[in-house]
């Protein structure tokens, strides 16, 4: 069977569209952990780690928002996976269905983050709200990707993809100098899109959220520079007793600030009277 046959272009079209949804999960978790109080919505691993953490006492995560991912996830998983079961009995395109559920629940967590918080920059939110309706979506799409069955990709993870290109790469280091059948560059090339899709989805994630985190310490900056002190409007910081003094002065509708210079003391001893 040569190259360009029709099941290598089916299996090729489905390695794409899996690529997309692990970059659209390592996204998800980076938003999710850095904005939303150290969680993960796609890593079940990780949220497992963290609810074992709170419960032994340790570590700054409470144990709300890891046992809330956990049990999104789960019920997303089992929802989807009845769901999906049904559709495929009866002849329906189950997988579209899941991927458009996924991309109904991401909205709504979207919708509602942005209804709660707005668009200005935030700090990490506990807004188990939001977790809830991602953590679900990525029940879904496990659930989703687990029918699909494509080998090495099951979007949501990269450590089994790892394992397995580097088990290959040593068995046969020579094969991509002189050369690889269809088979073994589709499966390579499954293992390097799940682990650099979830690192690029990772670092897309990062970059908006990294942004309103900068943004969030910025205000917080700019707020402790100019703290009102005694009731009045914010002035310059300054340690107490150095320096000017500083009066509020109210130009229209601004507020500023002027320098009150300290009266100058002679040195000279006065005469007595």
């Amino acid at each position: 069977m040569s190259d360009a046959s029709p099941v290598l272009a089916t299996d090729a079209r489905r390695v794409a569209v899996m690529t997309a949804l692990t970059v659209l999960a390592g996204a998800v978790d980076a938003v999710s952990f850095l904005t939303m109080g150290k969680v993960f919505c796609a890593l079940a691993t990780g949220n497992v780690l963290f609810l074992s953490f709170a419960l032994a006492g340790e570590g700054d995560v409470p144990v709300a928002r890891p046992a809330v991912a956990i049990g999104a996830f789960m019920a997303g998983a089992a929802v989807a996976d009845v769901v999906l079961k049904r559709l495929a009995e009866r002849g329906r395109r189950w997988f579209p269905a899941g991927l458009v559920c996924e991309a109904v629940l991401l909205v709504c967590a979207g919708v509602l983050a942005l209804a709660r918080h707005g668009t200005g920059p935030v700090a990490a939110q506990d807004d188990r709200g939001v977790v809830a309706l991602v953590a679900l979506a990525m029940g879904v799409r496990a659930s989703t990707a687990l029918r699909v069955h494509v080998p090495g990709m099951p979007t949501l993870l990269s450590q089994t993809a790892i394992a397995e290109l580097l088990n290959d790469v040593l068995r046969r280091p020579r094969a991509a100098l002189y050369g690889m059948t269809a088979k073994q560059r589709l499966a390579r090339t499954r293992w390097t899109a799940t682990v650099g899709g979830i690192f690029g989805g990772g670092v897309l994630g990062t970059l908006p959220a990294g942004a309103a985190g900068h943004g969030a310490s910025a205000a917080r900056h700019r707020g402790d520079r100019t703290a009102p002190r005694g009731g009045g409007p914010g002035r310059p910081a300054g340690r107490e007793g150095t320096g000017p003094r500083w009066r509020p002065v109210r130009l229209g509708r601004v507020w500023c600030h002027r320098a009150i210079r300290p009266a100058a003391v002679s040195l000279e001893p006065q005469a007595s009277k």
